[in-house]
Protein backbone atom coordinates (compact mmCIF):
# COMPACT_ATOMS: atom_id res chain seq x y z
CA UNK A 1 0.00 0.00 0.00
CA UNK A 2 1.25 3.64 -0.86
CA UNK A 3 2.67 5.17 1.97
CA UNK A 4 1.55 9.31 2.28
CA UNK A 5 3.33 12.04 3.50
CA UNK A 6 2.30 13.18 7.02
CA UNK A 7 0.48 16.14 6.51
CA UNK A 8 -1.55 15.22 3.18
CA UNK A 9 -3.75 19.13 3.73
CA UNK A 10 -5.08 20.80 2.04
CA UNK A 11 -6.74 17.51 0.47
CA UNK A 12 -7.06 16.90 -2.88
CA UNK A 13 -10.06 15.00 -3.75
CA UNK A 14 -10.20 11.45 -2.95
CA UNK A 15 -9.71 9.76 -6.18
CA UNK A 16 -12.29 6.65 -6.90
CA UNK A 17 -10.72 3.19 -6.37
CA UNK A 18 -11.35 2.51 -9.68
CA UNK A 19 -9.38 5.69 -11.16
CA UNK A 20 -6.56 4.37 -8.72
CA UNK A 21 -6.96 0.69 -10.07
CA UNK A 22 -6.78 1.89 -14.17
CA UNK A 23 -3.62 4.22 -13.03
CA UNK A 24 -1.87 1.27 -11.42
CA UNK A 25 -2.57 -0.91 -14.21
CA UNK A 26 -2.00 1.75 -17.12
CA UNK A 27 1.42 2.92 -16.35
CA UNK A 28 2.40 -0.58 -15.31
CA UNK A 29 1.92 -1.53 -19.39
CA UNK A 30 4.72 -1.33 -21.41
CA UNK A 31 6.39 2.24 -21.93
CA UNK A 32 8.57 2.70 -24.47
CA UNK A 33 11.20 5.21 -25.42
CA UNK A 34 10.20 6.76 -28.78
CA UNK A 35 12.91 9.50 -29.48
CA UNK A 36 14.65 12.29 -27.99
CA UNK A 37 13.54 15.54 -30.43
CA UNK A 38 15.62 18.18 -31.02
CA UNK A 39 13.47 20.64 -33.02
CA UNK A 40 9.90 20.54 -33.84
CA UNK A 41 10.34 18.95 -37.15
CA UNK A 42 11.28 15.62 -35.36
CA UNK A 43 8.22 15.28 -32.73
CA UNK A 44 6.04 12.38 -33.46
CA UNK A 45 2.34 12.48 -34.59
CA UNK A 46 0.53 14.26 -32.47
CA UNK A 47 -1.92 10.81 -32.20
CA UNK A 48 -2.07 10.05 -28.56
CA UNK A 49 -3.01 12.41 -25.27
CA UNK A 50 0.14 13.27 -24.14
CA UNK A 51 1.44 14.63 -20.78
CA UNK A 52 4.18 16.99 -20.27
CA UNK A 53 6.77 16.87 -17.38
CA UNK A 54 7.84 21.10 -17.01
CA UNK A 55 10.22 22.00 -14.23
CA UNK A 56 13.58 23.81 -13.06
CA UNK A 57 16.67 21.65 -13.56
CA UNK A 58 17.35 19.03 -10.88
CA UNK A 59 13.93 19.19 -10.03
CA UNK A 60 13.52 15.68 -10.40
CA UNK A 61 11.36 15.20 -13.58
CA UNK A 62 13.04 11.76 -14.69
CA UNK A 63 12.97 10.36 -11.00
CA UNK A 64 9.07 11.15 -11.14
CA UNK A 65 8.85 9.33 -14.13
CA UNK A 66 10.33 6.17 -13.50
CA UNK A 67 8.38 6.23 -10.22
CA UNK A 68 5.02 6.47 -11.98
CA UNK A 69 6.17 4.18 -14.18
CA UNK A 70 7.73 1.63 -11.56
CA UNK A 71 11.09 1.58 -13.49
CA UNK A 72 14.11 2.68 -12.50
CA UNK A 73 16.29 3.81 -15.80
CA UNK A 74 13.21 4.32 -17.95
CA UNK A 75 13.77 8.51 -17.97
CA UNK A 76 18.07 9.14 -17.09
CA UNK A 77 18.33 10.72 -13.71
CA UNK A 78 21.20 13.17 -13.19
CA UNK A 79 22.35 15.28 -10.00
CA UNK A 80 23.79 17.61 -12.99
CA UNK A 81 21.26 19.94 -13.39
CA UNK A 82 20.44 20.59 -17.63
CA UNK A 83 21.33 17.06 -18.60
CA UNK A 84 18.15 16.93 -20.81
CA UNK A 85 18.25 18.73 -23.48
CA UNK A 86 15.40 17.71 -25.72
CA UNK A 87 11.94 16.93 -25.65
CA UNK A 88 12.17 12.94 -24.20
CA UNK A 89 9.11 11.14 -25.73
CA UNK A 90 7.62 7.62 -24.39
CA UNK A 91 4.76 5.56 -25.45
CA UNK A 92 2.92 4.15 -22.41
CA UNK A 93 0.57 1.17 -23.80
CA UNK A 94 -0.21 2.72 -26.82
CA UNK A 95 -2.62 5.10 -24.83
CA UNK A 96 -0.81 7.94 -23.32
CA UNK A 97 2.26 10.00 -24.43
CA UNK A 98 4.70 11.05 -21.61
CA UNK A 99 6.77 13.80 -22.87
CA UNK A 100 9.96 14.96 -20.05
CA UNK A 101 10.87 18.52 -21.17
CA UNK A 102 14.37 20.17 -20.63
CA UNK A 103 14.55 21.90 -17.28
CA UNK A 104 15.17 25.20 -16.84
CA UNK A 105 16.07 28.47 -14.52
CA UNK A 106 20.35 26.65 -14.47
CA UNK A 107 22.06 24.30 -16.77
CA UNK A 108 25.71 24.07 -17.72
CA UNK A 109 25.64 24.40 -20.80
CA UNK A 110 26.59 27.18 -23.83
CA UNK A 111 24.44 29.70 -24.18
CA UNK A 112 23.29 29.36 -27.54
CA UNK A 113 22.38 25.78 -26.58
CA UNK A 114 20.22 27.16 -23.73
CA UNK A 115 18.69 29.64 -26.00
CA UNK A 116 17.81 26.62 -28.95
CA UNK A 117 16.44 24.04 -26.31
CA UNK A 118 14.24 26.94 -24.66
CA UNK A 119 12.65 27.85 -27.92
CA UNK A 120 12.35 24.52 -28.65
CA UNK A 121 10.04 23.79 -25.17
CA UNK A 122 7.73 26.83 -25.42
CA UNK A 123 7.07 26.27 -29.10
CA UNK A 124 6.16 23.08 -28.39
CA UNK A 125 4.13 24.04 -25.05
CA UNK A 126 2.47 26.84 -27.13
CA UNK A 127 1.21 25.01 -30.48
CA UNK A 128 1.00 20.98 -29.73
CA UNK A 129 -2.93 19.96 -29.93
CA UNK A 130 -2.38 16.90 -28.25
CA UNK A 131 -0.87 18.13 -24.73
CA UNK A 132 -3.43 17.63 -22.56
CA UNK A 133 -1.64 19.27 -19.42
CA UNK A 134 1.93 19.92 -18.03
CA UNK A 135 2.84 18.94 -14.68
CA UNK A 136 4.59 21.70 -13.43
CA UNK A 137 7.36 20.24 -11.23
CA UNK A 138 8.14 22.35 -7.91
CA UNK A 139 10.53 21.48 -5.49
CA UNK A 140 8.86 21.58 -2.06
CA UNK A 141 11.79 22.65 -0.60
CA UNK A 142 12.21 25.71 -2.09
CA UNK A 143 8.86 26.23 -3.27
CA UNK A 144 7.59 28.71 -6.57
CA UNK A 145 10.58 30.56 -7.93
CA UNK A 146 10.76 33.47 -10.59
CA UNK A 147 11.57 30.73 -13.09
CA UNK A 148 8.33 28.70 -12.28
CA UNK A 149 6.44 32.40 -12.22
CA UNK A 150 7.62 32.99 -16.19
CA UNK A 151 6.76 29.72 -17.33
CA UNK A 152 3.21 29.96 -15.10
CA UNK A 153 3.05 33.34 -17.13
CA UNK A 154 3.40 31.65 -21.03
CA UNK A 155 1.34 28.43 -19.71
CA UNK A 156 -0.86 30.74 -18.82
CA UNK A 157 -1.18 32.97 -21.75
CA UNK A 158 -1.00 30.06 -24.13
CA UNK A 159 -4.23 28.49 -22.25
CA UNK A 160 -2.48 25.05 -21.70
CA UNK A 161 -3.81 23.34 -18.30
CA UNK A 162 -1.01 22.87 -16.15
CA UNK A 163 -0.97 21.11 -12.44
CA UNK A 164 1.98 21.96 -9.86
CA UNK A 165 3.57 18.71 -8.55
CA UNK A 166 5.59 19.51 -5.43
CA UNK A 167 8.43 16.84 -5.75
CA UNK A 168 10.83 15.78 -3.01
CA UNK A 169 8.41 16.11 -0.39
CA UNK A 170 10.05 13.64 1.82
CA UNK A 171 13.27 15.99 2.32
CA UNK A 172 11.02 18.73 3.96
CA UNK A 173 9.35 18.46 7.99
CA UNK A 174 5.98 17.50 8.39
CA UNK A 175 5.44 20.64 9.90
CA UNK A 176 6.10 22.81 7.32
CA UNK A 177 4.13 20.72 4.51
CA UNK A 178 0.92 22.45 5.59
CA UNK A 179 2.05 25.58 4.95
CA UNK A 180 3.44 24.87 1.69
CA UNK A 181 0.74 23.26 0.31
CA UNK A 182 -1.57 26.11 1.52
CA UNK A 183 0.59 28.63 -0.22
CA UNK A 184 1.11 27.24 -3.39
CA UNK A 185 -2.58 26.87 -3.30
CA UNK A 186 -3.00 30.60 -2.84
CA UNK A 187 -0.71 31.25 -5.90
CA UNK A 188 -1.89 29.15 -8.38
CA UNK A 189 -5.14 30.74 -7.41
CA UNK A 190 -4.17 33.89 -9.26
CA UNK A 191 -2.98 32.20 -12.36
CA UNK A 192 -6.40 30.94 -15.19
CA UNK A 193 -4.25 27.83 -16.68
CA UNK A 194 -3.52 26.03 -13.24
CA UNK A 195 -5.34 23.13 -12.14
CA UNK A 196 -6.40 24.02 -8.58
CA UNK A 197 -5.57 20.63 -7.07
CA UNK A 198 -1.86 20.80 -5.69
CA UNK A 199 -0.12 17.02 -5.06
CA UNK A 200 2.53 16.25 -2.94
CA UNK A 201 4.90 13.50 -3.99
CA UNK A 202 8.17 11.82 -3.12
CA UNK A 203 9.37 9.73 -5.92
CA UNK A 204 11.76 8.05 -3.18
CA UNK A 205 9.34 6.97 -0.46
CA UNK A 206 6.19 6.62 -3.39
CA UNK A 207 4.49 9.90 -1.95
CA UNK A 208 1.26 10.63 -3.74
CA UNK A 209 2.68 8.24 -6.33
CA UNK A 210 -0.98 6.49 -6.95
CA UNK A 211 -2.89 9.44 -7.04
CA UNK A 212 -0.89 11.31 -9.44
CA UNK A 213 -0.87 7.82 -11.91
CA UNK A 214 -4.53 8.18 -11.14
CA UNK A 215 -5.31 11.63 -12.07
CA UNK A 216 -2.95 11.26 -15.36
CA UNK A 217 -4.79 8.09 -16.26
CA UNK A 218 -8.12 9.95 -16.82
CA UNK A 219 -6.39 11.53 -20.15
CA UNK A 220 -5.64 7.80 -21.26
CA UNK A 221 -6.73 7.18 -24.98
CA UNK A 222 -8.80 4.07 -23.34
CA UNK A 223 -9.49 5.83 -19.73
CA UNK A 224 -13.10 4.40 -18.59
CA UNK A 225 -15.59 7.60 -18.37
CA UNK A 226 -18.14 7.99 -16.51
CA UNK A 227 -21.14 9.36 -18.63
CA UNK A 228 -24.03 8.66 -15.54
CA UNK A 229 -26.82 6.65 -15.01
CA UNK A 230 -27.82 4.87 -17.99
CA UNK A 231 -31.57 4.67 -18.04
Amino acid sequence: MEEVPPVPSPQPEEPSEESLAFGRWLFAQDCQFIMAAADLNQLPLADLPEIAFAGRSNVGKSSLVNALTGRSTLARASNTPGRTQQLIFFDLGTQLRLVDLPGYGYAKAGKSAIRQWTRLTRAFLKGRASLMRVCLLVDARHGIKDSDREVMKELDDAAVSYQIILTKADKTKASEQAALLEATAKEARGHVAAHPEIMLTSAQENWGIDRLRASLSSFAQGAPRNDGPTT
